[in-house]
């Protein structure tokens, strides 16, 4: 058995240290020691891209990578995408609580493009997807089909064919240059692009 190592990690804004084995995986360290469960497993070799969170801004596959890696680093995960629920919002934008539909306010922008274009179906390789696509967008607020195929090369999704993935991309990258040209609040952005039809 080995020594346990300190873990030093800032996790969606929030400061974390733990004590872990050097041999865990990050993937396991952000489901089992953060419970962040967004992070899938799927390969367990860095093929498949369903484990992929931001690593200091930078899509990296969590299965590939030890936890003591990043011990004062900073990385993003799925569940740091999207701002707190607020159910009053859902209310006051929607009207009605208890529909399926998410509150828009609520998803990032990439997010929401994904809900309004199908851009997932069984959602076991979206928090990868999403988290590529990110970082994609956070470089890159013009890019091509052809670009946003080819960072999504690195994921295999067995329902969606990927159509509907380059175009919820291109959408959330419109709405991204529009909250930045006309100087809008997120809110205001989500709510004519997503909501209002």
């Amino acid at each position: 058995m080995y020594a346990k190592q300190a873990v030093r990690v800032t996790v969606n804004g929030t400061a974390f240290v733990r004590e872990v084995e050097p041999r865990m995986l990050l993937s396991d360290f952000i489901r089992h020691e953060l419970s962040l469960t967004g992070t899938h497993v799927g390969c367990e070799h860095g093929v498949c891209g369903a484990c992929t969170i931001l690593l200091e801004g930078q899509p990296v596959r969590s299965c590939l990578t030890l936890a003591v890696q990043i011990d004062g680093k900073t990385l993003r995960t799925i569940e740091g995408l999207a701002t707190t629920e607020d159910a009053e919002a859902r209310r006051e934008l929607l009207g009605n609580n208890e529909e399926a539909r998410p509150i828009t306010d609520a998803l990032s922008v990439l997010q929401a493009a994904f809900w309004k274009h199908q851009g997932l179906q069984c959602g076991f390789c979206t928090p990868g997807v999403l988290m590529t696509m990110e970082a994609l967008l956070t470089e890159n607020d013009t890019p091509t089909r052809e670009e946003v195929r080819d960072a999504l090369s690195g994921h295999i999704c067995r329902c969606t064919g990927y159509h509907d993935i380059v175009d919820s991309v291109m959408a959330a990258a419109e709405v991204k240059r529009s909250l930045a040209h006309e100087g809008l609040s997120t809110r205001d952005v989500l709510r004519r692009s997503f909501v209002v039809d």
